[in-house]
């Protein structure tokens, strides 16, 4: 096995622990582990971290539904739009962006350039919600009744988000369901897994006839992280996982600067 193949493994077991360690951000690693470990296409790779994503936030989900930290009405509320416009934009929008998008002087900007800026430009949102991630303060005013025309435009721009870069986005998920729909953290963070989980499930089937699927290394690259998820839920036992949520949030802010700078140079 080549050194690049088994660094990517300990990647997928990484993902899962930091997603046992502090409930989210993990799977923020899957397309730069997929893409620059494995070589896959972006487009491939964007497809497979759906069902990593989903797959890990299916565990998760089901953790807390057993703890009854799930809501599952505003759940259903956030994700029928959402998962709607993973799907539409993994089957149709994908699909039909032109492979090269445009030149500049010898630069040739291709979809799979774009895929990938988009998906650093990402991880610097995430970087920095990780960095300054601050408790909601009792002060703020929330509505006492669901806001569905916000929750409605938030689940589409999630959903689109998801699509194109095969990211489950809890990063703006929580805070979401936190301002709209008045949910304390705890639950949440319960609800944006399983949201995540059936947004990332259903939108990686609107890829079906359009990728070869190579279901071996998925599913061996998926338990490799599930078992990182459990192994990390063991570990918070005796880490506290705010503790490395800051330090985290500093290797992926680095990372996405890396994806920016060896897009645009080589």
């Amino acid at each position: 096995m080549e050194i690049t193949s088994i660094l990517g493994y300990f990647g997928a077991l990484l993902i899962g622990v930091v997603l046992g360690l502090i409930g989210g951000g993990g799977s923020i690693l899957t397309v730069p582990i997929l893409v620059y470990l494995f070589f896959l296409n972006p487009i491939t790779a964007t497809a497979y971290s759906l069902f990593v994503v989903g797959t890990s936030s299916a565990f998760g989900a089901l953790k807390n539904i057993q703890k009854q930290q799930v809501n599952f009405k505003v759940a259903v509320i956030f994700s029928i739009p959402a998962f709607t416009v993973v799907y539409l934009t993994r089957r149709f929008i994908l699909p039909a962006i032109p492979e090269n998008l445009f030149v500049i002087n010898d630069f040739i900007f291709t979809k799979n350039i774009a895929i990938m800026m988009l998906f650093a430009i990402i991880m610097l949102f995430a970087a920095k919600t990780m960095l300054t991630e601050k408790t909601v303060s009792n002060k703020i005013q929330v509505p006492k009744e669901l806001n569905y025309v916000l929750i409605f435009f938030q689940a589409i721009l999630i959903g689109l988000f998801t699509g194109l870069v095969g990211a489950g986005g809890g990063f703006i998920i929580i805070p979401a369901l936190i301002l709209l729909a008045d949910l304390p953290m705890k639950k949440a963070v319960g609800t944006s897994l399983l949201i995540i989980a059936i947004n990332s499930l259903i939108g990686f089937t609107g890829d079906f006839g359009h990728l070869d699927i190579d279901w071996l290394f998925l599913l061996k690259f998926t338990a490799i992280s599930v078992i990182g998820i459990f192994t990390g839920s063991y570990l918070s036992n005796f880490i506290e996982g705010k503790k490395l949520k800051k330090g985290f949030g500093w290797f992926v802010l680095i990372m996405g600067f890396f994806i920016l700078y060896k897009e645009l140079t080589t």
